[in-house]
């Protein structure tokens, strides 16, 4: 099955479309095509890729699998012996996406949560749109902590006072919430099209300058970056070697998938944990 649906603009525009129904969950084998596009995407007439989901799961990338979390986590020893190859594996494919020449922008028409929301954080333009729609890191609720870059790139982008607010509270934005917070740059009706006009723009500059401005901007991050995701994957697999974990995932993924995100949205103080 192919994830991604790829449309080319004549002026050097990609449009990538992730579908996974009914909910837009991103998976490993969505994550390795993605992966294999991202070479693709080195080429120089590339100038502008932009990320968007199906309009008919109504997600950007709701967040990564949870099925696949609980079985990784359900198997303890083969989890021990892999230890953080996960999450190396998705660091690698968020740095190449950043690393690409090319400027990339986050069409966020739907929801867009862990994984998803990391994917996003990853490029270099967000665009929300405007619906109820949610965006943050509930990860603490499944007795896990993001494991994707998420703890990295949010405290970049915000500072640790507002990023640690929004994870330990598993607290999810609204579209215009998101903007206010510094997580998006902007809201539209329709972010598809917005993002597609500001890649346009974006195609007709130089693109050589457009290069140089994201090694001038993400130089100085890079090593920081480097050094924090290897303390998340360590934190990342304490986490889902624990029962919590277990527990809260298991009875995550026994809610239906459109009652999913009610499920999340529950005060912490509902769901109990036994510390383990």
């Amino acid at each position: 099955m192919g994830y991604w649906t790829i449309d080319e603009h004549d002026d050097g525009v990609i449009v990538a479309t992730y579908s996974n129904p009914p909910k837009n969950y991103f998976c490993a084998d969505g994550v390795a095509e993605f992966a294999e596009l991202i070479q693709d995407w080195n080429a120089p007439h590339i100038r502008v890729v932009v990320l968007t989901g199906s309009a008919a799961e109504g997600a950007f990338i709701t967040h990564y699998s949870v099925e696949e979390l609980l079985a990784a986590a359900s198997d303890r020893d083969a989890l021990r012996r892999s230890g953080t190859a996960l999450n190396r594996g998705y660091y690698s494919t968020l740095q190449s996406l950043q690393d690409l020449p090319a400027a990339t922008i986050a069409a966020l028409n739907g929801d867009a949560m862990g994984g998803g929301l990391e994917l996003a954080l990853a490029c270099d333009v967000r665009v929300a749109q405007n619906g109820d729609y949610r965006y943050g890191f509930p990860e603490v609720k499944l007795g896990i902590t993001p494991g994707g870059s998420g703890t990295q790139r949010l405290t970049q982008m915000l500072g640790p006072s507002a990023a640690i607010d929004l994870m330990l509270r598993a607290r999810l934005l609204r579209p215009g919430q998101a903007v206010a917070a510094g997580i998006v740059h902007e809201a539209s009706d329709d972010a598809l099209a917005t993002a597609v006009t500001i890649a346009h723009d974006i195609a007709a500059a130089p693109p050589r300058a457009v290069a140089a401005i994201k090694r001038s901007v993400y130089g100085l991050s890079g090593a920081a970056l480097s050094t924090g995701l290897q303390l998340e994957a360590a934190n990342f697999l304490d986490t889902m070697l624990s029962d919590d974990a277990v527990a809260a995932m298991a009875a995550y993924v026994a809610v239906p998938v459109d009652k999913r995100r009610d499920w999340i949205e529950r005060h912490l103080d509902d769901l109990k944990y036994s510390g383990t």
